[in-house]
Formats: structure tokens, sequence, C-alpha cells
């Protein structure tokens, strides 16, 4: 064997000796319970929604699967953990486009990077409703913004978190269709909605299952989805785009990421199970379709390819927003 084929051999034989303990790590993952940090308080959709698919995982794994509610910041709070921890797949983030394309465009200065969190797989999609208090003196999208435009500074919209998905939405749509509408802040959705039925303030954004029971109750007005479709929970409510608004897109989305560096054959794990679980019929009929999400099953490679489409977008709203923070 001349010389060239063994430098070949050698490098293929250290490549190997590179990828097989990946691969023995894949295999044996998880061999000790997973930590999930949800940013988010107890309760929530995104709460409710990894805490079901946890039982599940932990059902197929053998080990506990823990959430680990770290609420604030928007979502920063939840990132900074997860980025700190080891690499090696035993603590994940939960999180949404705040803490995966909106943060870097909000924050003059953030603690984390994007680069910080390896892509694992988005898990659901959402849509948001517009609502109203029940008594606003418009019933659609047209006469809404015609009331608003009519009244400039009058009305306000609840929020749960300055820079959040909620505010950016509402600052948004008032860049697109020229209105003044004020945001107010909130700790929690339910305590934003509560205020919404009261009548104190005026209006809001929120994932279509928040809202709908008060809807069905006629406590709130659905306006619109600010979606590309129509949703099985709210069948009668239209989209801004079937309403004559296609412009208007605010659809949100909870995904999964491990800190930079944990093994590609292990989110990759993470992520077919993750998507077996989100794509179960009976898991879809019990868990997400009454809070108004629709699963998404992807590869790592797929999720970090619709992350750059997604940070591209953000950076759109928050300089169309005007929005602009400093990390608290």
């Amino acid at each position: 064997m001349n010389m060239k084929r063994i430098t070949t051999l050698l490098r293929v034989l250290a490549l190997a000796g590179a990828i097989a303990p990946m691969w023995a790590q894949a295999a044996d993952f998880p061999s000790k319970p997973v930590r999930v940090v949800v940013p988010y308080s107890p309760g929530g959709p995104a709460d409710a929604l990894m805490r079901a698919v946890g039982q599940k995982l932990s059902d197929k794994w053998g080990q506990p699967v823990i959430v680990e509610n770290r609420p604030g910041a928007n979502e920063i709070i939840g990132a900074d953990a997860v980025i700190k921890a080891a690499p090696d797949g035993y603590t994940l983030l939960l999180g949404s486009e705040a803490a995966f394309s909106l943060n870097p465009q909000l924050y003059a200065k953030l603690s984390y990077k994007p680069a910080d969190l390896a892509p694992v797989s988005r898990l659901v999609t959402a849509q948001l409703m517009l609502v109203t208090r029940p008594d606003f003196p418009a019933d659609d999208v047209a006469g809404l913004i015609k009331h608003l435009k009519a009244n400039p500074g009058k009305y306000t919209y609840g929020i749960t978190g300055i820079g959040g998905v909620l505010h950016l939405a509402g600052a948004w749509f008032n860049q697109l269709y020229g209105v003044q509408t004020s945001e107010v802040p909130y700790k929690g959705l339910p305590l934003a909605m509560q205020d919404v039925m009261a009548g104190r303030v005026d209006m809001l954004f929120a994932i279509a299952g928040g809202p709908m029971p008060h809807v069905a109750t006629g406590k709130l007005k659905a306006i619109a989805l600010a979606g590309p479709h129509r949703v099985a929970i709210a069948p009668d409510v239209p989209t801004f785009a079937q309403a004559g608004y296609p412009e208007f897109d605010a659809s949100v989305y909870f995904a999964l990421a491990a800190p930079a560096g944990t093994p590609e054959e292990v989110r990759r794990k993470v992520a077919d199970d993750v998507g077996a679980v989100v794509s179960d019929a009976d898991f879809v009929a019990r868990n997400l379709t009454a809070i108004g999400f629709e699963p998404v099953r992807e590869t790592p490679q797929a999720f970090a390819a619709f992350l750059d489409l997604d940070r591209g977008v953000a950076a759109q709203r928050v300089r169309a927003a005007g929005v602009k923070l400093d990390q608290p």
C-alpha cells in the first residue's frame, strides 16, 4: 500500500472515530431526565403544549421530561438558561419567534446570539385572532379600521410583554393600516382577556384557542384570524386575507432548540420523536385542535432553513413597527 492510500485510510479511520461517539450518544439518548425550559408562566398555551408532549416523550423514552418554567423578558431568561447548559441534548428550549428571530432585531444589546441555539424542530404553528370587547362599534376588519382611523389615539390593545409577538402584531397592524392604538401590558393573557371582556381595554391579538370560549359565549367579539386559513375551532371567523387585507399575517410557532454544539444526531432523534408525537391523530385531537395549534414535523435542517427566512421577516416587521428595546 502506497503512502497516499495509507494517508487516506488514516483520515477515514479518524473521521469514523470522531463520528462513532455521536452515533453512540444518539443511540443511547436519553439515558437520564431531559429538562425543557418553557419561557412562559404555567398554564398558558406553550406550557400546556410542552407538558402534553413531554408526557408522551417520557413514555417513549423511559426517562422523565421535566418542564421548567422560566418566564420573563420576552423569552430571554429562558434562552439564557439553555445556552449555558451542556450541549448534550438534556436541556432544551421551547421558544417562539421571540427567542429565535425577534429578539436579535428588537434589542440593541442581547445576552445571546441566534447561533447560540441549535435548531431541533418546530412543534406547532398557530394563528393569532384579533378580538374586541363585545360592544365594540365594528364587526369586521374594514369597519374596525375605519372606526380606528376616525378616532386616533382613543383605543387600546392588550399585550403580554413589550416586544413580544402580541405587541408586534398590534404595532404592525397600526403601521400597516395607519391607525393609532396604544398597548396596555399585562403579565399574562388571562388578565388581558378579562380586561377586554370588561371593557377596560378595547382589543387584543391572541392564539385562537385562548379567546374562542369567550367568543362562543358572547363575552368577546372575533374580528379575523391573522393567518393563511380558517381554523377548525373557529370555522365562522374569516382570515384577514378573506376580509380583503392579505398583507397582514401574524402566524406564530413554538419550536425546540438546544445549546449550540449539541450533536446533530441527538437533535435529529429528538426531532423525529417529537414529530411522531405531535403528528399522531389522537394527540392532535386531544391536545392541539382546541388550543388552535397545528402540528409541524420537520428535521433540524428544515427548521434551520425556516429560521433563515423567518429572521428576514422579523427584521421587516420590527422596522415597520418602529420598536427598539434595551434588554431588561
